[in-house]
């Protein structure tokens, strides 16, 4: 009988890889909560009608990634695909807009779309994002691109570049549609079904088309900037004063509309040239029109999110913080082994990464087996270490040994966090 795997597009994360998962969520965690932007745990699962409403039906995500089902009482439920929508509904669903604005919230957690399964993207998927309800003022929009590069330069991830753009309002996408359809309606010929369909349902889905055809007509295309109304004009500009005040620099990019109906003015991406051509590491952008869409107040929003796969894929090597044992502890005779594991509580109870051996192998292999663990020491117990009342302490990379009295083990735990 063949062992039972992982479905297709999913992953098992266990050790030494799951140090740099907790590396991305504590630092993260860290700058995040310096910005007073609070930790916030949705469903994994939700109505199937809150992502049709405030994803748009004619999205790629709606149309064939999302996971859809029936539970036993028939009701249409899905798997999130995304972060933000779950966020409102609960902002919504418990009248937290009652409470002083903004509200900052963060999350970390899985989501799932049916997609192709390749690096760095799976099925079950795992995203960081932010989102901050409330404030309308550009400061904001800039206030967050930063948070974003801090996380990313915390990480140490190289070659980091920014793209923005605007999208306006309702309005301004409306009559940019128009342009863009007739533009490309003389072209029809030369798109694919599929860029036929996205030129009839949602003409702004041509912009980002990986087609090489359609890049080549829309170096001629209209730009989405030239139909900015005034407002989200002068929205746009501020947010990139406030981006030139933090000295962040950043390229306008007129074909960034990402990939959601919800977005509109700001929108962002930022990206690692270390990628290769999936480089895109964080996305996002306002959606002032959501909240009051999923039947809450009118109020402006903003956020984004990253790809941990994405993240895993970029930190680099000698920055992943892998988690080296402090101490080993090797015991020879029935006697050590009583000893030594009050020693190993002891020891842990000082803040050490502490583990013992259950082998009776002799003195060598358990050295090794320390080696092999990335130990930096190890205390040895014998019969005669007993009858001295002391433990034997053996540093592993400079092999050099002392010995320290059963009395003193507080200076074991001193020397080995000091060192």
């Amino acid at each position: 009988m063949s062992p039972i795997k992982a479905p297709r597009g999913t992953k098992d994360t266990f050790s030494p890889e799951i140090n740099s998962w907790q590396l991305i969520e504590r630092i993260s965690s860290e700058v995040l909560e310096l910005a007073n932007y609070k930790e916030i745990r949705t469903p994994i699962f939700e109505h199937s009608e809150l992502y049709t409403k405030s994803l748009g039906q004619v999205t790629d995500v709606v149309q064939k990634e999302m996971y859809s089902f029936q539970d036993r009482s028939e009701r249409n439920l899905t798997l999130r695909p995304e972060g933000t929508a779950g966020v409102i509904r609960s902002f919504i669903e418990h009248k937290l807009y009652v409470n002083p604005l903004p509200y900052r919230v963060w999350y970390c957690g899985p989501m799932f779309r049916y997609e192709r399964p390749q690096a760095g993207r799976q099925r079950q998927f795992h995203q960081l994002g932010l989102e901050c309800i409330g404030i309308l003022d550009p400061r904001i929009d800039a206030e967050i691109i930063n948070l974003a590069l801090n996380v990313l330069e915390n990480l140490k991830i190289p070659n980091l570049s920014l793209e923005i753009n605007s999208l306006g309002s309702s309005e301004t996408r409306t009559y940019y549609k128009e342009a863009l359809y007739n533009y490309f309606n003389n072209y029809i010929s030369d798109l694919d079904t599929e860029s036929q369909m996205r030129l009839q349902n949602n003409p702004l889905r041509l912009l980002d088309s990986k087609d090489t055809k359609i890049k080549a007509l829309l170096e001629e295309a209209p730009s989405l900037l030239d139909f900015l109304d005034n407002d989200s004009q002068i929205h746009f500009n501020l947010v990139c004063q406030y981006l030139n005040s933090l000295s962040i620099r950043y390229t306008i990019n007129p074909l960034l509309v990402r990939g959601l109906d919800y977005y509109n003015k700001t929108t962002f991406e930022i990206k690692s040239s270390s990628l290769g051509s999936q480089d895109t590491l964080c996305g996002g952008g306002r959606y002032d029109g959501l909240i009051q869409s999923l039947g809450g107040p009118e109020l402006p929003a903003i956020g984004w999110a990253m790809g941990i796969e994405r993240l895993l894929l970029s930190i680099p090597t000698n920055n992943q913080n892998i988690a080296n044992l402090d101490c080993y502890i090797i015991t020879l005779g029935e006697k050590a082994k009583i000893l030594a594991f009050s020693i190993l509580n002891q020891l842990r109870n000082s803040n050490l990464k502490v583990d013992i051996s259950f082998y009776d192998s002799n003195i060598q292999k358990q050295i090794r087996r320390a080696n092999q663990l990335n130990a930096t020491t190890c205390i040895i117990i014998g019969d005669e270490e007993i009858q001295k009342e002391i433990v034997v302490l053996k540093w592993l990379k400079i092999q050099k040994q002392e010995e320290v009295s059963l009395n003193k083990l507080d200076n074991v735990a001193y020397k080995i966090l000091s060192s």
